[in-house]
C-alpha cells in the first residue's frame, strides 16, 4: 500500500500527539459503552466486508465490554447501508464498517447518495485490504487472462457477467475491464458475493470481479477458477495466480480498503478510544497472521489518515467513473 506507506511518515508526528490528546479526553466517557454497539454493513453476511467486520468485532466487542452487534443492510451498491448508518444517533451506538473503495465508487455514480463519507461521519481507523480476482466458471475454457479475453470476444456479447451490485467495486472493474477488451455482455448485478457466487457457480454467469476472501472457499473446492488478481501483488494463498498486469493489463490494480467511521457529531473521546483499541486488535501479530489465511490484509491508519485516504478514494474514483463514461445499468 504506497499510499499508506506516504500517509505514515506524513503523520507519524500527528499519530503521537492523537494517541496522547486521545489519552486525555477519554476520561469523561469512561463509562461508554453502557449497552452493545449496532456496526451497519452495507454488504450481506458472508461476503468480504462481513468477514471482515466479524473478525474485527468480536475482540474489539471484548476490548470495550460491550458485544459488536454486525447489522448486514446490502443494496445499492453500499448506498443502504451507508444511508442507514449516517441517520443513526451519533452517540457511539453505531459504527459503520464500510468497503471504502466500493463506496467511494458508488458516490460517484449515483445521482443522489444518501450520504457521504467525508460529510456525514467521523473517521475512526482503516481497518486494511481485501484484493479481488477475476473467477470464472470451471466450464470456461480458458486458464488465463488471455484465453480468457479470446474466450470473451468469441461470444460477441451472449454472455452474463455478474457483479457484487450496481456501483460497487466489483461492477466498475467488470466495466473497466470489457472497455479495455473491445467487448460487450449482459451485466447482472446482486446484492453482494453471497448472491452472486451460486450463479456464478451454476453457469449461470460466465464471470465476476470478486474478493479473495469471498471466492476462496469455491476455488479451494473446484467451483470456481482463479484467472488473475486485480492488485498490485499476487495473493499469498494463490501464489500461481498472476496479476492482471503480471499477465498482460497494464495499470488495472486496485487497493480495495475497509474502515471504521461513526456518525458526524460522535464524541471525540468515544472516537479516540474506538481507534486506540482497533489499533491493538490490527497491529497483534496473532491476528494479522489469521486474518491472512483467509485473503484479508489488516493494516492499521489513524482518523487523520483514514479522513485524507477518504478523500483520496472519493476524488480517484469520481474520475475513473467520469472518463470511463460508466452509467447504472
Amino acid at each position: 500500500m504506497n499510499f499508506l506507506n506516504r500517509l505514515s511518515k506524513s503523520f507519524l508526528g500527528l499519530a503521537i500527539l492523537s494517541s496522547l490528546f486521545g489519552q486525555v479526553i477519554a476520561a469523561p466517557d469512561t463509562d461508554w459503552p453502557k449497552k452493545p454497539i449496532v456496526a451497519v454493513l452495507s454488504f450481506p453476511a458472508g461476503g468480504s466486508t462481513d468477514v471482515f467486520a466479524r473478525a474485527v468485532s468480536v475482540p474489539l466487542g471484548e476490548a470495550l465490554g460491550q458485544p459488536i452487534v454486525i447489522e448486514n443492510k446490502p443494496g445499492a451498491g453500499g448506498m443502504i447501508g451507508l444511508g442507514a448508518a449516517a441517520k443513526a444517533a451519533p452517540d457511539g451506538y453505531t459504527i459503520h464498517i464500510s468497503a471504502l473503495t466500493n463506496q467511494s465508487i458508488s458516490q460517484a455514480l449515483f445521482k443522489n447518495p444518501p450520504a457521504d463519507l467525508t460529510k456525514d461521519f467521523v473517521p475512526v481507523a482503516l481497518l486494511g485490504a481485501i484484493p479481488h480476482l477475476i473467477v470464472v466458471n470451471p466450464s470456461v475454457p480458458a486458464k488465463n487472462l488471455p484465453e480468457l479475453i479470446t474466450f470473451i470476444k468469441s461470444k460477441k456479447g451472449d454472455f452474463n457477467y455478474a457483479s457484487q451490485g450496481n456501483g460497487s467495486l466489483s461492477h466498475l472493474e467488470s466495466a473497466l475491464f470489457m472497455q479495455r477488451i473491445g467487448a460487450t455482455g449482459t451485466h447482472i448485478p446482486y446484492k453482494g458475493s453471497a448472491f452472486a457466487l451460486p450463479d456464478l457457480i451454476a453457469g449461470n454467469t460466465l464471470m465476476m470481479f470478486d474478493s479473495v476472501t469471498a471466492s476462496l472457499p469455491h476455488i479451494q473446492s473446484g467451483k470456481l477458477r482463479p484467472i488473475a488478481i486485480a492488485a498490485s501483488d499476487r495473493s499469498p494463498l494463490m501464489p500461481n495466480v498472476p496479476t492482471l498486469a503480471q499477465d498482460g493489463m497494464k495499470q488495472f490494480d486496485v487497493e480495495n480498503f475497509f474502515a471504521v467511521y461513526a456518525p458526524k457529531g460522535t464524541s471525540p473521546a468515544i472516537v479516540a478510544k474506538l481507534e486506540r483499541e482497533i489499533r491493538k486488535i490490527l497491529t497483534n501479530p496473532d491476528f494479522k497472521a489469521r486474518l491472512a489465511t483467509q485473503g484479508i490484509h489488516p493494516q492499521f491508519a489513524n482518523s487523520e489518515q483514514l479522513a485524507t485516504l477518504t478523500q483520496s478514494e472519493k476524488d480517484k474514483w469520481a474520475k475513473a467513473v467520469t472518463s470511463a463514461n460508466i452509467k447504472i445499468d
